[in-house]
């Protein structure tokens, strides 16, 4: 800059504060995005060598809470109603599969009368969700 001439303005963008919100964001996100599961909260049966669950697109998730009460993803279901619902969530996804995360308090008799009522939809090859126990748990 030359004594007697005009400043020129400099224009430069400040990202510091963007980052800042993106990076608070992205932790609030991480917290966070454990407890938006789908269903309500089960006590999970446990075994020592649970199989890869595989692919989850596709998939509908049928639990079974402690009262015997069924869900479908999040959705709490009547008993008389479930065939259709369970139907309705299928819509029209090619070959669904169906998994049972049932609540280890439950009777096998509960997991029976639902696996009966998730094969008389038109479902096959019911899956059971379970959680794994020791050394290889890996911390979860």
């Amino acid at each position: 800059m030359r004594l007697g001439e005009p400043a020129r303005l400099q224009a430069a963008i400040n990202i510091t504060p963007l980052v800042d919100v993106v990076l608070v964001l992205l932790i609030i996100f991480m917290v966070m995005a454990p407890e938006m599961r789908k269903g309500p909260d089960v006590n999970l049966p446990n075994t020592s060598k649970p199989r890869e669950q595989g692919d989850e697109r596709g998939r509908i998730l049928v639990t079974l809470d402690q009262t015997g009460g069924l869900w479908i993803d999040d959705q709490p279901i009547a008993a008389e109603e479930f065939g259709d619902a369970l139907r309705a969530a299928a819509g029209d996804k090619p070959d669904p599969k169906v998994v049972i995360r049932g609540d280890a308090r439950l009777r096998i008799g509960d997991v029976r009368l639902a696996m009966a009522a998730i094969e008389d939809a038109g479902f096959h090859g019911v899956g059971l969700i379970a959680k794994r126990t020791g050394a290889e748990a890996g911390g979860d």
